[in-house]
């Protein structure tokens, strides 16, 4: 791995450990959804999560507040990753599976960070595999640069010269609810049942079972 990947993830995890803290800094009567938390991995939600600028599936332009208007699992990632974003986002979509079956409407998001080649046509046909109300988002490099650091997400190219080039990237799913933004982040070692458990303890913590419009 080289420098600059290894510095995008020391402070990756500095900003998640940060946040980390916060939570532990609180009292048992300031975090609403306490019961909830793993105590694994923990986000405060004035650290993780913000504004963002996106294009969708149908190439139209949408913003956080289009998108994040219930529960919402956000994962970043790539199309054409070759192992970890599609078992990554397989699982999201069975946790979400599972969830629709116990009565609460999830929203999965996929966002790219790969605008070079993933198009809005190339996501809608990734998302359409996984989850029918996956949404797929990209952007210019730009706008996927700022959601990036809205969500103190990691990624680097490792040779733009190759036609085949892989993406080193951060791999955590995060959990939002609109004006709040995010209240929870899932490690890779989370099984779609436990997932499903806990966004289902969240939501219920929330007071609210949203229809998305999807």
């Amino acid at each position: 791995m080289n420098r600059t990947a290894l510095a995008g993830i020391v402070l990756m995890l500095a900003a998640l450990v940060g946040g980390g803290l916060y939570l532990l800094q609180m009292g048992p009567g300031d975090d609403r959804f306490a019961q909830c938390r793993s105590g694994r991995i923990g986000g405060d939600p004035a650290q993780l999560g913000g504004p963002f600028t996106l294009i969708d599936e149908t190439g139209a332009t949408v913003t956080d507040r289009d998108v994040i208007t219930g529960p919402t699992l956000i994962y970043f990632g790539y199309s054409f990753c070759p192992d970890v974003c599609p078992l990554d986002n397989a699982r999201n979509a069975e946790a979400v599976h599972l969830l629709d079956a116990r009565g609460y409407q999830v929203l999965p998001v996929f966002i790219s960070i790969d605008p070079g080649r993933d198009t809005p046509e190339l996501l809608a046909e990734f998302t359409g595999y996984m989850h029918p109300r996956m949404l797929g988002l990209t952007g210019t490099p730009e706008q996927v640069r700022a959601a990036s650091r809205a969500y103190r997400t990691f990624y680097s190219v490792q040779d733009m010269e190759d036609p085949y080039y892989l993406i080193d990237h951060s791999t955590f799913t995060y959990l939002a609810f609109p004006d709040l933004g995010v209240v929870e982040v899932f490690g890779r070692d989370m099984t779609p049942e436990e997932m499903a458990d806990r966004v289902a303890c969240f939501a219920d913590s929330f007071r609210v079972k949203l229809t998305h419009p999807r």
